[in-house]
């Protein structure tokens, strides 16, 4: 199976939970085995891909500043890329930098995800039971894409993904140990450093940078 065999189903999904007028974002970077998978909540109007118009990659944060801090923080995106991404508004991206923006991540040998795959117009909640519904096709996605380590952002997420309630706060720098198909993969809940969470980006770097030593570069 490829990633591209589960976007029909992340466009279902799309069209049962998601703005209708928008479409879903999927995903994007090293595609084969990568050090680290970033895995988010789910993508908003802001993400300019999602236009029906936008004939380039569908894959997270096009368009937007704030994820991209942590990116350049963390050292996963060359400087030349990042200030551009800091010079431009979000509606200046063109198909040929989010590919470019993209092509670097890949070189820095990480993947960009969402849980859920359906755009909303804003940054509303969504309920468990929504995110649950793309459980098995993010676990796919993890098989398929085969990452040393996975970075689930937040307590939503690391809670639904893991099986069990997880506060961020209490788990830092913890390990847990999940079995996909008889494979078992690393995943570690971190502070979300993003939207309402932009005030605990900070720890989310401290946090990751120890994986990074631990794990990939150790």
């Amino acid at each position: 199976m490829k990633l591209e065999d589960l976007e029909p189903k992340y466009d279902e999904l799309q069209k049962k939970y998601g703005a209708k007028e928008l479409d879903s974002i999927y995903n994007g970077g090293c595609i084969k085995n990568p050090d680290i998978c970033f895995v988010f909540m789910n993508p908003t109007g802001r993400n300019i891909a999602a236009s029906k118009e936008w004939k380039g990659i569908k894959s997270p944060w096009i368009g937007t500043k704030n994820v991209w801090d942590l990116f350049y923080q963390l050292d996963l995106i060359n400087e030349d890329i990042y200030k551009k991404i800091r010079a431009i508004k979000g509606k200046e991206w063109t198909e040929e930098f989010a590919k470019n923006v993209y092509k670097d991540v890949k070189q820095h040998k990480y993947f960009i995800t969402n849980l859920g795959k359906c755009t909303q117009v804003d940054a509303r909640e969504l309920p468990d039971s929504v995110y649950e519904e793309y459980l098995d096709l993010l676990k796919q996605e993890i098989e398929i894409v085969n990452p040393k380590v996975t970075i689930l952002f937040g307590n939503q997420v690391s809670s639904i993904v893991l099986g069990q309630k997880i506060s961020v706060s209490q788990c830092r720098k913890k390990l847990f140990k999940l079995k996909i198909n008889g494979k078992e993969y690393k995943f570690y809940p971190v502070y979300y450093p993003v939207g309402n969470g932009r005030f605990n980006i900070n720890k989310s770097i401290e946090d990751i940078k120890w994986i990074l030593k631990n794990e990939i570069n150790s």
